[in-house]
């Protein structure tokens, strides 16, 4: 089954399908895998310890596939500097930068005359039109249903992508609940140009570092068995529901503030259960789609079984290929 979207067209993939940045599991391995079978895969520039790691992984990267990939920039990680890695990601020449969790200004302002691609994940119309103000050459529109940091409106995706396709000229790329070829092509179906998928990539063989307990975790979790934390700081984000999380919101009932929340949403947290999973003593992050998710495929065989999907959707719409 051949996709042609602004999308594909945008960043020269084959398939609309643009893996998450997933903090402290995006790296070579997993990017590689994903653009060498026709998506987009990514690296996480800031859960790197400094500028010289991120340029080892794009060079890795470079050796794995000769497709394009991306390097994703969260920007709202508290006191990260991130210039210093994206002038390591101009001096490589990667061919699109997106950006997650903050005020994306100072990295379009960093990137004004360069031919890099730049995608923005949004949570709102009102972001989305903000990105397009910017120079954004496709906005990344991510619903309730998403795992990681969320918009703060609780609007599901159904309801999000056609506002936004409806705003903006610019593609819009569907994220926030999909994780098979029913969700790329309802996507499709709401004006969406492509996809973007989180959770599902946890759960693939190339993601070396995530531990067996954390895709086992999301294997026999349901949709109803996430939470999400960080709201009473503004910052709600989506994650499995476990006794570490329970904490995390008994502190935010009690005392809401970053200081008294810091050492329970910290990366060290995070990284205690997705590279050891030591499950009562950190968390990690989930969207609903965990539901969905009975396996652990290699990416090409997400992706065969996604086409497929889409085939038969596509065959019963009437409508030839």
């Amino acid at each position: 089954m051949q996709f042609s979207t602004r999308v594909t067209e945008l960043l020269g993939i084959e398939l609309p399908i643009i893996q998450g940045g997933l903090a402290y599991l995006a790296y070579a391995d997993l990017a590689a895998a994903v653009s060498n079978a026709g998506g987009l895969g990514q690296i996480t520039a800031m859960s790197l310890p400094h500028p010289d790691k991120l340029r080892e992984e794009i060079r890795k990267v470079r050796k794995l596939t000769d497709k394009p990939f991306g390097v994703n920039f969260a920007i709202g990680e508290h006191g990260r500097q991130f210039s210093h890695m994206l002038e390591v990601a101009m001096e490589e020449e990667v061919p699109v930068i997106s950006m997650t969790g903050g005020n994306p200004t100072p990295i379009f302002e960093q990137l004004e005359g360069t031919s890099i691609k730049k995608l923005v994940l949004v949570a709102a119309r009102k972001q989305a039109l903000k990105a397009e103000s910017l120079g954004a050459d496709a906005v990344m529109v991510v619903g309730h249903e998403g795992g990681g940091h969320l918009g703060r409106d609780d609007i599901g995706t159904m309801v999000l992508i056609p506002q936004v396709v409806d705003a903006v000229s610019i593609p819009v790329i569907a994220s926030g609940g999909i994780g098979d070829g029913r969700g790329l092509m309802a996507a499709l179906a709401l004006g969406a140009e492509g996809v973007e998928m989180g959770t599902r990539f946890i759960a693939v063989k190339e993601c070396v570092h995530a531990s067996a307990a954390y895709k086992n975790a999301l294997i026999n979790s349901m949709e109803n068995d996430t939470v999400i934390i960080k709201r009473s700081i503004g910052a709600p984000a989506r994650t499995l529901k476990n006794s570490w999380t329970d904490k995390i919101l008994e502190i935010e009932h009690v005392t809401p503030t970053y200081d008294s929340l810091k050492d329970y949403i910290s990366g060290e947290a995070n990284k205690r259960y997705i590279y050891e999973g030591l499950k009562d003593q950190g968390f990690g992050w989930a969207g609903q789609v965990t539901g969905m998710i009975q396996d652990v495929p290699t990416v090409q065989e997400l992706f065969d079984r996604m086409m497929a999907d889409a085939e038969k959707i596509r065959r019963k719409w009437g409508t030839p290929g």
